[in-house]
Formats: C-alpha cells, sequence, structure tokens
C-alpha cells in the first residue's frame, strides 16, 4: 500500500508538491507509488539552478533497473534548487521519496495547476492502476 500524505498536491504523473506558503516555493518530488512501480532507482538527471519552466513541462528523468520516467513540472516557476545528494545516492527516492527524496525546488511565478490532486483524489486514481 503506497504512502499518501495528505499536505501535499498530486499529478497524475505521480509527481508531489509541497508549496511553502510564505516564500511560495514548491518542493516538487515522485510519490511512493511511483518508485514502487519504478523499482530501485540508480540515476536521477536533475534540472539546471535559474532554469525557467512551465507547468507540465518535462524537466528531470528518473532512472531504474526497470525503467526511465520522465518527470513534468507541477507548476511554473524558475528553479532556485536540486536535491544534489540524489546524485550519489538516487535510492533515497526508494526509501524516503517525500523527505530525503525530493528532487528540485522552484519559485513559483505563474498560476498553480487546477489539475492538481488531493490525497484522497490521488488515492482513487492509484487504485484504478493496480
Amino acid at each position: 500500500m503506497s504512502k499518501i500524505p495528505e499536505n501535499l498536491k498530486y499529478a497524475e504523473s505521480h509527481e508531489w508538491m509541497r508549496v511553502d506558503e510564505i516564500d511560495s516555493t514548491a518542493t516538487v518530488g515522485v510519490s511512493d507509488h511511483a518508485q514502487q512501480e519504478l523499482g530501485d532507482v540508480v540515476f536521477v538527471e536533475l534540472p539546471e539552478i535559474g532554469q525557467q519552466i512551465s507547468a507540465g513541462d518535462q524537466i528531470s528523468v528518473v532512472e531504474s533497473v526497470k525503467a526511465a520516467s520522465d518527470i513534468f513540472s507541477p507548476v511554473t516557476g524558475e528553479v532556485v534548487a536540486i536535491n544534489d545528494t540524489l546524485v550519489d545516492t538516487p535510492e533515497l527516492i526508494n526509501t524516503s521519496p517525500y523527505l530525503d527524496g525530493w528532487l528540485f525546488k522552484l519559485k513559483v511565478t505563474g498560476e498553480n495547476r487546477s489539475d492538481l490532486l488531493t490525497a484522497k483524489q490521488y488515492a482513487e486514481i492509484i487504485a484504478d492502476e493496480d
């Protein structure tokens, strides 16, 4: 059973997002469900700091022993931080997808996507996939 924290928003493409209400920085990662489906993560391609990205654009790649998966940005913004730790320890995505395994942070410059899901809605989507 996948863990689905209530305080996050989710994309149907299996990214999660947490927005800091103080500075509008969005932290983005892949869901527990996604990391389970991928299997052992062996490589992560991270975006460049300063990169401008639009909501829905492909921004990163996560590779596992099974497959490579594109990561899409849930919001429009500028990359202000990347999780450099994943370069040497990409398996953090498997062991801690919502804490230590985050991918990047964006300074949100556009509207939040209205198609992002609550934890309950996301749980329904992944239940339909199984």
